[in-house]
């Protein structure tokens, strides 16, 4: 059918209905109370990359790899839908419906708002991508998820806005995610993947569908949700796939030998009751399509109309089965209006695994590199959004060019793909991945540059320094002064450890106030050295700590100072005190005001951590291992891979019995040196004055010679008493309890020891006995676990031979750029305290360790920004700090008049004897930079004001969730209650002069 015939009989059922029709549950179709409904959900599932980069897919290029052309799907889908008013279809990638919208005429964009409009075309879901659940930090979630829906709501207005929540991929589900979707305002959530003996136990005591009561903070119901498990992850029944790519085959009801109707009515029949027994209304749902189907969309849509006519047909011979055009909202509606009691669940559906040995636990650290760089780039999204409000549009429009935030925020929202940053996605996808990202870091350097100019009223050559992490660093390598501008992302002072590259070995550090700061020059190591491949020509790093104010910038001035006598020789003698294994200093070790930290002299390995404050000692063995990846054998085939974790035995293999040590100490900081390998090397460091030990890790290239694929470790053992309990948080917010072979809601069959016993590691994971807690924080999502009382351990590196079998069709091999495997820099950090006292570090470190401030240098010299301005070498935003519990998670423009803030409370309900306390902070006093005119209180996804949700009401069989209305906004006296965040979109006026 031709598109303006499509357009025309639109507008004449328009006409026929009297324009009376409406989106939402208003729109669903009538069901028959005393009959089986058959929901049947027309839905294509797209991936925002996966064996095809994002534009491969939109634009259908590479079907060799793949055949798939998103823009094919909807210019197909959509005159189906025009041409027939009982048509349903829904949709959900909004990265990929915003770039086929941007291609359309006005003619069909009005269709298409006419369609959304009457309910007929149905956006579920709603983000930017569908995103990871494993892999992915809450602030990132949350961004991801605002970006897709601000576009419907500016697109479509109410009638585009979700009402179910729909992440039918994903590998495993979080309790924080579904927390997150019911602060969004989403009324349901359907799920594709769980474990296969969770769903076993599920579909037999027929609680495929409950509410999960997901926060033990938030009073319910703010964090309810119900969900539903979808009966075949999202794919059609079998043998009822009617796509080109399906081989299943199509209704024939003319008359002919290939007639088939009965046939296929009868088992459809079968089919439906088989699956009733399973759920407990006498509503079910099929979903009718799966990935990249429907670029023929009249293949699915005429075939459905042949099953529903039959089907129905034979009510009249006394069968109790009603088929429909559905969606995901109207099928959550009958459920709702079924008024039952629903079961509550209060875990997470991790791990996930689809058979006795193919836990998919491996992807939780897959691809470290670019789990790293996607942490970072929120960090700087963070930094740009930020300095967009506060220098208003002298940020998007000044001396360094015209740029927004715009584009990285749409590579974040990409990267949070249930492809991209959980490493399941081919090695070019990947890449492409890492080269969005790269491009929106240009842009907002450019956003950064002007706000920095406008707000310190000095037009500098501003520089980002990118490599740091292996001390490159072309202008503090070569310049003899310079400055470090360290910007604080977080409404709360902040000090900051920085190193920098450099190649003299005396210098001079100004603080703003013109003050010297002890500063130390320490020689590059050779473990760097290494890593550099011959990039970067620093001898030294100048380390010092700086500190910044709440939402401001602090300059620091550094000075290359003469060359005194010490040459660099004698430079590293003195700072060094090498030695190795089977030495006799038994208290071997390195020690700050707060921790001591010991060696054992026979191994070098980490013996013994104490706390000095608190008086607590505690034997902790630390070291690398590496698990055998299994490849597969005659009786179980399942082969490690990018997706699934499955070791060949339970006991992992030591890089190394010892290692060779060498200690730098200086008043600043100190640092033992263990190589482990020759790919494997660690430093054990602690800074002057810093309640933590780092250690700063660098594996890889991973050895494959041998034929093995491996997967790396760092292990922690310890004399602490945990009974098989360990402790991981769930997207960096709240705390969930971790048990060795067991699962909260069945009786597990453990098939893998190891694997089986995985979680996802977003920001910490600790264990603890009664008195002592032993917490360690990652700089990126990695795999961890407690194999043993007393032990814990996170999976930093992994490298693969065999694909696993699930899609991706190549193995985790990741060449890195020198073509021989690929090497990872990372840190964790370790904090031992008392177990009642642990949470206000961890909280409060992870959040500086995810928000860190970032550095801007200046060769210094440039010329004032504006005539008789005065150069500031100090700034902050905020008329006061905010309570150490207060975060401010967002601070961005979000229309060209209007921003959007959000404020959280970052401890948990009983948490902390101080900090888990109500707060209460003033908005309307809150900033320097700006005035707030208007305010208006939102839902978390700043699509739908705060006042106006209205959430279906589930009754449970748990306690009774109170139903509080509205509060009246009070900006003078926001309050903000333990794990709550509160999101608000003001007007505000610049400062003069900001």
């Amino acid at each position: 059918m031709g598109v303006s015939l499509a357009l025309g009989l639109l507008f004449g059922a328009a006409a026929l209905y009297g324009g009376a029709a409406a989106c939402g549950y208003q729109s669903c179709s009538v069901t028959k109370p005393n009959m089986l409904n058959v929901h049947l959900i027309p839905h294509t599932h797209d991936d925002v990359g996966w064996l095809k980069t994002v534009d491969q897919y939109f634009f259908g290029v590479r079907n060799d790899i793949q055949h798939a052309g998103v823009q094919y799907i909807l210019d197909s889908v959509i005159p189906q839908l025009l041409a027939d008013p009982s048509k349903r279809f829904i949709y959900v990638e909004v990265a990929f419906f915003a770039r086929w919208w941007g291609l359309q005429t006005e003619a069909m964009r009005q269709a298409v708002r006419q369609l959304v409009a009457e309910g007929r075309l149905e956006f579920v879901n709603g983000g930017w991508c569908m995103n990871d659940e494993a892999a992915v930090h809450y602030s990132s979630v949350i961004d991801q998820m605002s970006l897709g829906l601000h576009f419907l709501q500016e697109t479509f207005g109410e009638c585009g806005r979700p009402r179910v929540a729909w992440h039918i991929d994903p590998f495993g589900h979080s309790r924080e995610q579904a927390s997150l979707f019911a602060q969004m305002g989403y009324d349901g959530f359907f799920l594709g993947r769980i474990d296969y003996q969770d769903k076993a136990h599920r579909e037999a005591l027929r609680e495929m569908e409950q509410l999960w009561r997901a926060s033990g903070s938030l009073e319910p119901p703010v964090a309810d949700l119900f969900t539903g498990v979808l009966p075949n992850g999202y794919n059609p029944p079998m043998s009822l796939c009617w796509d080109q790519s399906c081989s299943d085959d199509p209704i024939v009801d003319e008359d002919s030998d290939e007639n088939n109707v009965q046939s296929l009515v009868t088992y459809f029949l079968g089919v439906a009751a088989a699956q009733s027994k399973h759920y407990r209304t006498n509503h079910i749902v099929m979903t009718m399509g799966s990935d990249f189907q429907y670029e023929n969309a009249q293949l699915w849509y005429k075939n459905m109309d042949k099953l529903i006519k039959h089907v129905n047909a034979q009510q009249l011979r006394g069968s109790h089965v009603h088929v429909l055009y559905s969606t995901p909202s109207c099928y959550l509606w009958e459920l709702n209006q079924a008024n039952m009691s629903w079961s509550v669940k209060q875990d997470d559906f991790f791990p996930y695994a689809d058979g006795p040995h193919q836990f998919w636990t491996g992807y939780f650290t897959s691809r470290p590199a670019l789990k790293r760089y996607e942490r970072l780039s929120n960090n700087f999204l963070q930094v740009c959004n930020q300095l967009e409000v506060l220098a208003g549009t002298r940020a998007n429009v000044g001396p360094y060019g015209n740029s927004s935030s715009s584009e990285l925020r749409k590579a974040m929202g990409v990267a949070q793909h249930h492809d991209a940053v959980s490493g399941t996605a081919k090695q070019h996808v990947t890449n492409d991945y890492a080269k969005q990202l790269s491009s929106g870091w240009d842009a907002c350097q450019v956003v950064i540059s002007n706000a920095l100019a406008s707000i310190g009223g000095s037009k500098e050559n501003f520089m980002f320094c990118t490599y740091l992490n292996i001390s490159i660093c072309p202008l503090t390598e070569a310049a003899n002064k310079f400055m470090v501008m360290i910007y604080n992302p977080l409404p709360r002072h902040v000090n900051q450890n920085i190193r920098l590259p450099v190649n003299g070995s005396h210098y001079s550090v100004t603080a703003p106030d013109g003050q010297p700061v002890l500063n130390e020059v320490i020689p590059v190591s050779t473990f760097t050295r290494c890593v550099q491949r011959n990039r970067g020509n620093a001898i030294n790093e100048l380390v010092f700590q700086a500190s910044a104010p709440p939402l401001g910038y602090s300059s620091y001035t550094i000075s290359k100072l003469p060359s005194k006598s010490l040459a660099h020789s004698k430079l590293l003698k003195r700072l060094y005190d090498q030695t190795l294994p089977g030495m006799q200093h038994l208290s071997w070790g390195i020690q700050n005001e707060h921790l001591r930290v010991l060696f054992d002299p026979k191994t070098g390995l980490l013996k013994e951590i104490q706390n000095l404050d608190k008086s607590i000692s505690l034997p902790v063995s630390q070291n690398f291992f590496w698990y055998n990846a299994s490849i597969g054998n005659d009786d179980i085939s399942q082969a490690s891979g990018a997706y699934i974790f499955r070791p060949n035995a339970s006991e992992p293999f030591p890089i190394t019995e010892g290692v060779r040590l060498y200690k730098v100490k200086t008043q600043v900081v100190q640092e033992v040196y263990q190589n482990f390998s020759s790919w494997c090397s660690q430093v054990v460091r602690l800074y002057a004055g810093q309640p933590y030990i780092e250690l700063e890790w660098t594996i890889g290239p991973i050895p494959i010679g041998d034929g093995l694929g491996k997967e790396v470790i760092t292990r922690f053992d310890t004399n602490l008493q945990t009974d098989g309990r360990f402790y991981t948080d769930s997207n960096g917010r709240e705390i969930l309890e971790r048990r060795r072979d067991y699962r909260a809601t069945w009786n597990l069959s453990q098939t893998e020891p190891v694997a089986g016993n995985y979680y996802p590691v977003n920001s910490r994971i600790y264990i603890k006995d009664q008195k002592v807690q032993l917490t360690v924080l990652t700089d990126r999502s990695q795999g961890g676990s407690s194999t043993a009382d007393g032990s814990l351990e996170l999976m930093v590196h992994r490298r693969l031979l065999y694909d696993d079998n699930r899609g991706v069709g190549e193995p985790l091999l990741e060449p890195g750029i020198y073509h021989d495997g690929l090497v990872v820099r990372g840190r964790h950090l370790i904090l031992l305290d008392t177990a009642e006292s642990s949470a206000e570090q961890h909280r409060l470190l992870a959040q500086q360790e995810f928000m860190a401030p970032q550095l801007v240098l200046v060769p210094g010299g440039g010329p004032p920004y504006q005539p008789g301005q005065r150069s500031l070498k100090q700034f902050s935003a905020l008329r006061q700090a905010l309570p150490s519990n207060i975060h401010l998670l967002t601070l961005a423009q979000w229309e060209p008049d209007s921003i959007l803030i959000r404020l959280e409370h970052q401890f948990e309900r009983g948490e902390s004897a101080n900090s888990s306390m109500p707060v209460t902070v003033n908005l309307m006093n809150m900033f320097l930079s700006f005035n707030i005119i208007t305010i208006q209180e939102m839902n978390l996804a700043a699509n739908q004001k705060r006042e106006d949700m209205r959430r279906l009401i589930w009754q449970s069989d748990a306690d009774v969730a109170s139903h509080r209305s509205a509060r009246k906004l009070d900006p003078t006296r926001i309050v903000l209650q333990p794990m709550e965040i509160r999101t608000f979109l003001a007007q505000i006026q610049q400062e003069s002069g900001i």
